[in-house]
């Protein structure tokens, strides 16, 4: 059995705004969960930015992005969506690991 705590959603939302705010800087903070970040960021968010935010979160949060499976381009457009996405993962890994 999995000894493994899932946060909150909140508390990851805030995590994601931390890790990707020592990234991007500070318009992270003030984005709205659900403002895409190529607004929010404008040109600071382009498509390699987006690459190695997914590097970050996966090093933050000990999850793999799959780049076939996951649809990276609409999880990683809004900080809620990578929260969201972030969540999912680590409930998955939470059930994948009480099976085991």
């Amino acid at each position: 059995m999995s000894n493994r705590t899932i946060p909150a959603y909140d508390q990851t939302l805030t995590r994601v705004r931390e890790v990707l705010g020592e990234l991007l800087g500070d318009g992270v903070q003030s984005a709205a969960d659900d403002q895409p970040l190529t607004e929010a960021l404008g040109d600071r968010y382009d498509s390699l930015a987006a690459l190695e935010c997914v590097s970050r979160v996966e090093g933050a949060f000990g999850i793999e992005v799959d780049f076939v499976a996951h649809d990276v381009r609409y999880s990683f457009a809004t900080l809620g969506r990578i929260a969201e996405f972030v969540q999912g993962e680590l409930e998955d890994r939470a059930v994948l690991e009480n099976l085991g």
